[in-house]
């Protein structure tokens, strides 16, 4: 890339990281390519979409969390491990209003830009709630889709309430996760 190429890209990037954080993920790319002294042509020469702009934005912090959940492996408390994991994707996933419901369609959408790294995400959790589950603390039938499906919620959430209520809820959430002992079970509920 050209120097001049290089600084409009990291121009765009800077005002969108503002943008969205102001206003969302609905942010007007207009404004955003305004704010970064070019025209809106060259925002769509290098982001043809506004998911290629997410993606861009967000793949060092998803990347972080993809090395979070590596390290994590190595926790002591396979529960823990899971604990600490899903508050960091969750916290990640409400940065910007509008950004669990975008992360939440790329994950199903071969074709969204954020769709490898939402596999990726997706992977690093499915090995943490494996061995949650190994160590018998994740109920038998909870897959990572179900993990990731209840993160965006709650980090949807986040969006709509404090932060302390928001961790309070995520807490909740997490709990549901956990098998449901034998003799506690409703007859309704036939268990793992």
């Amino acid at each position: 890339m050209r120097a001049d190429a290089r600084r409009n890209y990291e121009r765009l990037l800077a005002e969108a990281e503002v943008a969205f954080r102001e206003r969302g993920t609905e942010a007007s790319l207009e404004e955003i390519a305004r704010r970064a002294g070019v025209s809106i042509g060259t925002l769509y020469g290098h982001f043809p979409t506004r998911q290629a702009l997410l993606e861009a934005m967000l793949h060092e912090s998803i990347d972080r969390l993809v090395a979070t959940a590596e390290e994590l492996l190595t926790h002591p408390s396979p529960g823990e491990a899971l604990t600490r994991w899903a508050r960091a994707t969750a916290a990640h996933m409400s940065a910007y209003r509008g950004l669990a419901t975008s992360l939440l369609s790329s994950l199903k959408d071969e074709n969204s830009p954020l769709y490898r790294a939402c596999q990726q995400m997706t992977a690093a959790g499915q090995r943490l709630l494996d061995r949650a589950r190994a160590a018998g603390l994740v109920r038998a039938e909870a897959g990572a889709d179900d993990m990731f499906a209840l993160i965006n919620a709650a980090a949807w959430v986040r969006e709509q309430v404090s932060d302390e209520q928001g961790n309070r809820l995520l807490a909740f959430m997490l709990d549901g996760l956990r098998p449901v002992p034998a003799k506690t079970r409703r007859p309704a509920d036939p268990g793992p």
